[in-house]
């Protein structure tokens, strides 16, 4: 297959490294023609992904209308609230009789202002076109490395289409399942990045392994409460793109958002940990969707509620695990 890769971040240029490995014709597009000319010089990601040597067979190339031509499916990745913008230019660049088989989001997150998943604002902007999303418990740097992972495919096509892109994704070192839940498993994605925060705050406070233990059990429980409110299914967040992915993130070195809640807990300011980022921490704006979301359907998602009021009430961590743990006590 041919594989165009739409954002040249650590997880889009990893992506495209994966693809190649598997013998995929890939093109990874940067949005800006500098950074792409910097990349193909270099044959390596320096901003994002650095001394990872992009392989030959990786087309890099800021030419979006060329890259497209003749693409089967189509990767976006782009952080959440840039997803709109570049599925506007994608459809721009699209021929009238492009084939491709499926618009794919690596993205994890909600649209701020719409509250609807990648793959709703896929189809909403690519009228007509098959929306999917790829997710789990996946660090960059490692698939660019070509350790082993699994993630999750779903998406809005014909099973045999979901078939055949999950088959062509597959290999040696990543392992793809498929779901027929798309919003269970952006659901999970967008969730787990809250919970990491959380995760990363007791982090921070050097509250220990119970505390950890205690925050994660119960922060899968709301993961569940707050998508099965949303139609989503419980079983999917059990699942790699629930589960695995909040296990990984909430414990991961490597993990943004784990690591923003750290600093957090250790006294740092938001306005400092935001000032001058050249990676998105997707739980910051995951907690403000959610927390209107679920405000707006009378879902009860207290340790949520309580990260949203840490990100944008100026809540201090600490008072943010007393409230959490004075709360009326409840059967499991």
């Amino acid at each position: 297959m041919k594989f165009v890769v739409v954002g040249s971040g650590a997880w889009g240029t990893a992506f495209a490294l994966h693809l190649a490995r598997a013998g995929h014709a890939t093109v990874l597009v940067p949005r800006r023609l500098e950074q792409a000319a910097a990349m193909a010089a270099a044959r390596e990601n320096t901003d994002y992904l650095p001394r990872i040597v992009l392989p030959v067979s990786v087309l890099v190339t800021a030419d979006l209308r060329a890259a497209l031509a003749s693409a089967d499916v189509v990767l976006l990745a782009c952080p959440t609230q840039a997803l709109r913008e570049t599925c506007g230019r994608v459809r721009t660049a699209l021929a009238a009789d492009a084939r491709i088989m499926m618009t794919v989001s690596l993205a994890k997150g909600l649209e701020l202002e719409t509250h609807l998943r990648p793959s709703q604002v896929i189809a909403e902007v690519l009228l007509g076109r098959v929306a999917g999303a790829l997710t789990g418990p996946t660090n960059a740097g490692e698939v660019a490395r070509g350790l082993p992972a699994a993630m999750v495919l779903a998406s809005t096509g014909p099973t045999a289409c979901l078939a055949e892109v999950q088959a062509a994704i597959s290999g040696p070192t990543l392992r793809v399942y498929t779901s027929s839940d798309l919003s269970g498993v952006e659901f999970g994605g967008c969730l787990k990045n809250i919970y990491a925060i959380a995760a990363g705050c007791c982090d921070g406070l050097k509250l220990g392994d119970n505390t950890r233990a205690a925050l994660l059990t119960r922060a899968l429980a709301e993961m569940v409460r707050v998508g099965e409110a949303l139609g989503a299914r419980a079983e999917t967040f059990y699942g790699l793109s629930g589960f695995g992915d909040l296990v990984a993130t909430c414990h991961g070195e490597w993990s943004r958002n784990r690591e923003f809640g750290l600093r957090l807990g250790e006294g740092a300011s938001v306005a400092s940990l935001l000032a001058h980022r050249k990676t998105v921490v997707e739980g910051h704006k995951s907690a403000e969707s959610f927390a209107g979301l679920c405000a707006g359907k009378g879902i009860d998602a207290p340790i949520l509620r309580e990260v949203h009021a840490i990100l944008f009430e100026g809540k201090q961590p600490a008072a943010a695990l007393s409230a959490l743990m004075t709360r009326g006590l409840k059967r499991e």
